[in-house]
Order: C-alpha cells, then sequence, then structure tokens
C-alpha cells in the first residue's frame, strides 16, 4: 500500500537488525546488545556489497516495539522493507500502519519458546489475516520441532520464510526426525527459506552446502531460496563480519545464474520489491 517507488534491484539482504542503546527491552529477552547497530551503517554494508536493498528483522529483545525499526522504514521506503513483531490482538488499523511504513510479514522467533503457544484459534486467525495482506510469515526456531510449527502457520495460506537453513544444528551424519519432517514440508509450494548464518547452527561451508542440496531434493524450489548477512550477527559479533557473509554466499552458491536469482529475482516476488 503506497510504498515508494524503488530503484532498479541489484541485490537484497534479507535479514538484517537494526537498534541502538537506550531502547526498552523486554523483560524475557536472552541478549541485551550494548552497542548501536545502525541504519548508516546497515546501508553502509549494502553499498560496499553493491546491494540496492535490505530487510529490517524485528529483534525479538525489542518484542512487539517495532518504533525503531519503523522510522529506519520510513526513512529509506526506497530500499528498505520490514518484517514486524506483533501480537495476536493486533488491530487492523495497526496492520494497515505497518504495511504503510514498508513492512512486508511477521516474525515468530520461537527460540526459547513453547511453540504450541502459537497453536489457538487467536494465532491462527492472524495468520489468516496476515494471507489475506499476501504478507509472509517468518519462522525461527530448531528444525527439532519446527516442522510442528510449519504445520500450524501453512494452513492459513500465507508465504512462510525460514530463518538461516532451518537452523538445523550441526547436521547429523544421520539425520534425525526433526530433519526429515522438515524436508517433508518444502515441496508445498509456500516456503521460502534464508541461506543465512550458518554460525547459528554451527555449520561448515561444506555441511550447509550439503544441507542445501538435501533441501533441494525434497522438493525445494530454487526460486524460494533466499540470502541474508544476519547484520550485525547479535551474540557472535566478535567472530562474524558482513564480508564474511558474503563469502560464504559465494562458496556456498558458485552459480552466477543461481545467485542472482537468490539475491534479485527471489526475493523481489516475497518482499514486494
Amino acid at each position: 500500500m503506497g510504498h515508494a517507488p524503488l530503484p532498479s534491484v541489484t541485490g537484497v539482504d534479507s535479514h538484517a537488525h537494526v537498534f541502538e542503546p537506550g531502547l526498552s527491552l523486554v523483560a524475557d529477552r536472552r541478549y541485551s546488545p550494548d552497542y548501536p547497530a545502525s541504519v548508516d551503517s546497515y546501508l553502509a554494508h549494502l553499498d560496499r556489497a553493491g546491494l540496492s536493498h535490505g530487510v529490517l528483522i524485528q529483534p525479538s529483545f525489542l518484542g512487539t516495539d517495532n518504533s525503531f525499526m519503523l522510522d529506519s522504514l520510513r526513512a529509506h521506503p526506497q530500499r528498505l522493507r520490514g518484517v514486524a513483531v506483533v501480537d495476536p490482538d493486533v488491530t487492523d488499523s495497526t496492520l494497515d500502519e505497518l504495511d504503510a511504513a514498508g513492512v512486508v510479514g511477521i516474525r515468530l522467533n520461537l527460540v526459547g519458546k513453547s511453540p504450541m503457544g502459537y497453536a489457538g484459534a487467536q494465532w491462527r486467525q492472524l495468520f489468516k489475516r496476515v494471507a489475506a495482506r499476501r504478507w509472509q510469515i517468518e519462522i525461527q526456531r530448531h528444525i527439532e520441532d519446527l516442522s510442528d510449527v510449519m504445520g500450524v502457520v501453512l494452513p492459513s495460506g500465507a508465504e512462510v520464510v525460514i530463518d538461516h537453513f532451518g537452523l538445523p544444528a550441526g547436521m547429523p551424519a544421520k539425520p534425525r526426525n526433526g530433519h526429515r519432517a522438515f524436508l517433508e514440508r518444502l515441496a508445498s509450494g509456500q516456503v521460502w527459506v534464508k541461506l543465512s548464518a550458518a554460525y547459528r547452527s554451527d555449520l561448515t561451508l561444506e555441511q550447509a552446502g550439503q544441507w542445501l542440496e538435501g533441501m533441494l531434493r525434497a522438493g525445494l524450489p530454487e526460486e524460494r531460496l533466499l540470502w541474508g548477512s544476519d547484520w550485525p550477527h547479535t551474540r557472535h559479533e566478535s567472530q562474524q563480519s558482513y564480508q564474511g557473509q558474503w563469502q560464504l554466499l559465494e562458496g556456498l552458491i558458485v552459480d552466477p545464474s543461481l545467485r542472482r536469482r537468490v539475491l534479485i529475482d527471489n526475493p523481489r516476488e516475497v518482499f514486494r520489491l
């Protein structure tokens, strides 16, 4: 609704966070940043990488107060989109406000939470409301029971975007039940996967490549792959860098035509660019 005209898409980073010290943090947070991650710093990373667009993801420690992210979206409407965190009883007028600012989806960050808390009637109704807006529902959850969460969300008809390779937890030599159940969901036609933050699952480049091949063999179309930097790499700041995540992408996807799809063609659809 009313988004500003966009420059030509030269590449999209589908996962980053912005924040600053002094913001109100939720009580049950797992992490408290003590440094700024400004939108100007983020845009500088995009510029150095030759990327035209980025997607800001509401960080878990800010809860449902999306105001700082929205300020960043409104300041750069041509380059940025957002994914918000909301309560299930969020009003349609609030969703309209988020949409006008450039929000294109909601996030369920279920790490450290009970996933079945999102299976109630009110949440299911919200998922249908999100689907009616042609927004995405982004899920961050470890792979052991990620398929169960997807089973709650997919019937809404919304596009489902999976964070960080699905957090496949070190890629065991013989995939556990959770891995297999997740792979069975990938041919549904609704699922997108972000090739981002392999370090959050302790994946080597080789393991990330093996997991990617496994997802493709399971029926995930190449047209449903995205890339994200996960900047500023919260809780991993000293070990990771934007350049390092870019190099991982180059090592993971060496085919230039496929890399173009992951960076340009695929994200244009799901992020409404």
